[in-house]
């Protein structure tokens, strides 16, 4: 059993590509870091008019883009995705769109870095049968160790693998549900004039196109066996890691944005990953917007804002109070 998953967690499976660029919208609407809280992001999709209180699609022509980081931290990550790919089928019909992009925790989800993965994300995949399935993996284990392992290292293996661990691990796996939908997605995606990412372009990735960045990410996503220390996907210069724009000082950055507006042939670029204060935080005179206002419960709640753009304006949404960004 332990070889088979391994072999499962490691067939390749070729994810159908998402666009990476796409027209102005009538109204987008962008939500960052979610870290499962469901309840947190039920309540700002709600907000911003895009799901009703038995959370269908009224959003329209709307397009909704989540900038990453759906998973970890919280218990209800599961719940989240489910909504999200709900919403993708239920917005198409309305000439709308849902845009759920890479982030770095979806990353690690798929390769297996499970840092930020708490019980309750686990416990998510749990099944009546998940007591035998994990005294299978347990039995694979015994025949493995050089000497039979006592009650207590038995006892251990099992705190580090709770029940719904195995089957968690093979529903992000390439040919899992949630692992084929993730990398069928993209890490960075133009909207109009904006560019939409989780963590942001640095200057190593500056002249790269979007479109090859995202068939890199893919590519590393569908054989993460391939993966290494710095690069795209772990890197801390990736599109899904990089913090300069969100805390680096604009004076020393200026003239980066600058490029990276010119390069990519847009007015703004909007990012999660750095949680703010909770609020929507512009950046280099609105050129760059921070989007993660700390919803989840790990962060405290912080923040329950949305950015919205209409009319190629952008502002902050809040409980209902529109804040001019532009």
């Amino acid at each position: 059993m332990l070889i088979l998953i391994t072999l499962l967690l490691l067939t390749s499976g070729a994810a159908m590509a998402a666009d990476d660029e796409y027209p102005a919208a009538e109204r987008v609407v962008a939500v960052g870091d979610v870290h499962g809280d469901f309840e947190a992001f039920v309540t700002i999709l709600r907000s911003a008019g895009v799901i009703d209180k038995k959370n269908k699609w009224t959003g329209g022509k709307t397009t909704l883009v989540q900038t990453g980081d759906v998973l970890d931290r919280g218990a209800d990550s599961r719940k989240a995705m489910d909504l999200l790919i709900a919403l993708e089928k239920q917005s198409a019909k309305s000439g709308g769109r849902v845009l759920a992009l890479i982030g770095n925790h979806e990353a690690m989800n798929i390769y297996g870095d499970l840092r930020y993965t708490v019980a309750g994300e686990f416990a998510a995949f749990r099944t009546d049968d998940s007591p035998r399935v994990r005294d299978l993996f347990w039995q694979e284990e015994v025949k493995r160790a050089p000497s039979p392992p006592d009650e207590g290292a038995k006892k251990r293996w099992e705190s580090e693998h709770p029940l719904g661990w195995f089957e968690h691990r093979l529903a992000f796996g390439p040919q899992g549900d949630y692992g084929k939908w993730i990398r069928s997605h993209n890490a960075i995606v133009k909207v109009g004039d904006t560019l939409f990412m989780h963590g942001g372009i640095s200057p190593k990735y500056v002249s790269t196109p979007s479109a090859v960045m995202n068939q890199a990410i893919r590519d590393l996503l569908t054989d993460f066996s391939r993966i290494k220390d710095g690069d795209i996907v772990t890197g801390e210069d990736s599109p899904m890691w990089y913090r300069g724009l969100a805390t680096g000082a604009e004076s020393d950055l200026t003239a980066h944005v600058a490029q990276v507006l010119t390069t990519f042939g847009v007015k703004r670029i909007v990012i999660g990953h750095t949680p703010t204060n909770g609020a929507i935080v512009p950046r280099f005179g609105g050129k760059v917007i921070l989007i993660d206002v700390a919803m989840s419960a790990y962060f405290g709640r912080k923040g329950s804002a949305s950015l919205v753009i209409e009319g190629g304006k952008a502002a902050a949404l809040d409980r209902g109070t529109r804040k001019p960004i532009d």
